[in-house]
């Protein structure tokens, strides 16, 4: 239950001064909201575009440098490990400095740990994926601050599309990941060609930190779980769990794919060009789960129904890549697809929905991207290594199977009309 008292704001200015700005100029100082949404859409389209990238270039990174499956898996488990990690940091940099200037600071950050990612020494792979993942971090935890705060009367539809340009971003790596192989020369080329993507988003955030250090306002990223003080104690809070385990589930088995399924299919005897097609394609398909999903979440008071449906469809399609992987994978990559970028969006919006204001609901993010993405980082790695003991395909997509089961007990759960 939320307390009786009133509840922090999502927004607050730094300590008043004699020289500090009044509230109305620092509204005045505020980008202007068509530079916001562009920060906002080219911040997302690089969220998931420096991960997505690897997986059609894993065969050849593994052949470069002598890796097996458990250690391959690690390319993809250590960022994610840091996105759980740097979910922690992200809403004290925010307090301290602001959140545009964090923002702008985590896209130099992504740009430098693509490139250190692709230098020629076997822990800079490792090294540069930590430096992604902690960049991704920033990013997660504080966008939907920044979109409450900038568009509260839009936040549905702000979250939609923010959702659709991260699977845009991975879309588009994951199909140009083996031409722009062939066309720079090699994977390192192709992974180092994402860092300008990131480039391009600095330029359109550095004149919005400059403004909002000037105008001394940033959104308040409270930390995950947060005092008594801050208002209920999420860390307490069943449906907080029920919400942070949806997410850090759907995200494990996201990584999941992520990491193997183009793979999965060159295992089957697939051409790897038509694998990272069908991979391609699976993550094109999910921006029309993560637009409709959360709409419909939105216009409904209890969730659990369209939970349940949106994890059935992804249950099909593991089950299809279980028995017909090779013959069917353009029908299972649309399955998994479409209910993948659906499980995401449910995921986001239950966050705004469960939550009885905006304080809570930031830190009901920031509580489910720390825990989530640590759950998740366990997938690619579990998986790795279960292929690898086994030589097969059918366990490890038989785990996928087993956390789409916890997915339905959770969406149960999380889908409730309940609020924390």
């Amino acid at each position: 239950m939320s307390e009786s008292r009133p509840q922090t704001p999502l927004i607050a200015a730094e300590e008043p001064s004699s020289a500090a700005p009044t509230p109305t100029a620092v509204r005045a100082l505020r980008a202007h909201p068509a530079l916001v949404l562009a920060g906002i859409v080219l911040a997302s389209l690089n969220m998931r575009a420096a991960l997505a990238g690897v997986s059609p270039l894993v065969g050849e990174i593994n052949d470069h440098f002598g890796l097996n499956a458990t250690a391959s898996s690690l390319v993809t488990t250590i960022p994610l490990v840091f996105m759980g990690l740097g979910s922690i940091a992200a809403p004290r940099l925010a307090r301290r400095f602001g959140t545009e200037p964090v923002l702008c600071a985590a896209l130099v950050l992504l740009g430098g740990g693509i490139l250190v990612r692709v230098a020629p020494p076997v822990a800079a792979l490792f090294v540069g994926g930590a430096l992604v993942g902690t960049a991704i971090a920033f990013l997660n935890v504080l966008m939907p601050g920044l979109i409450k705060r900038d568009f509260p009367d839009r936040a549905a539809s702000m979250t939609a599309l923010y959702s659709t340009a991260m699977i845009l971003g991975a879309t588009v790596s994951a199909a140009c990941a083996v031409p722009l192989e062939n066309a720079l020369g090699g994977w390192r080329g192709s992974l180092a060609s994402w860092a300008l993507l990131a480039a391009v988003a600095v330029v359109v955030w550095i004149p919005q930190a400059l403004i909002a250090r000037r105008g001394g306002h940033h959104v308040t990223a409270p930390a995950a779980g947060g005092t008594a003080a801050e208002g209920p104690n999420l860390l307490r809070s069943g449906l907080a769990w029920q919400v942070t385990l949806l997410m850090g589930t759907q995200s494990l088995i996201a990584y999941v794919c992520i990491a193997w399924m183009p793979t999965v299919f060159t295992d089957h005897g697939m051409d790897k060009g038509e694998a990272g097609l069908v991979y391609a394609f699976y993550t094109l398909v999910q921006m029309a789960g993560s637009f409709v999903v959360p709409v419909l979440a939105g216009r409904l008071r209890d969730q659990r129904m369209l939970a349940v449906g949106v994890v059935l469809l992804l249950a099909g399609g593991a089950t299809g890549l279980l028995l017909a992987p090779v013959a069917g994978a353009w029908v299972w990559a649309t399955m998994m697809g479409v209910a993948q970028g659906g499980t995401l969006g449910l995921a986001l919006t239950l966050m705004v929905l469960r939550s009885r204001d905006a304080h809570t609901a930031a830190r009901l993010s920031g509580m489910a991207q720390t825990w989530g993405y640590l759950l998740a980082s366990v997938g690619p790695f579990a998986v790795g290594a279960v292929h690898q003991a086994t030589g097969g395909w059918e366990l490890p997509i038989g785990v996928l199977l087993v956390a789409c089961l916890a997915l339905v007990f959770l969406g149960l759960g999380a889908g409730r009309d309940r609020k924390i």
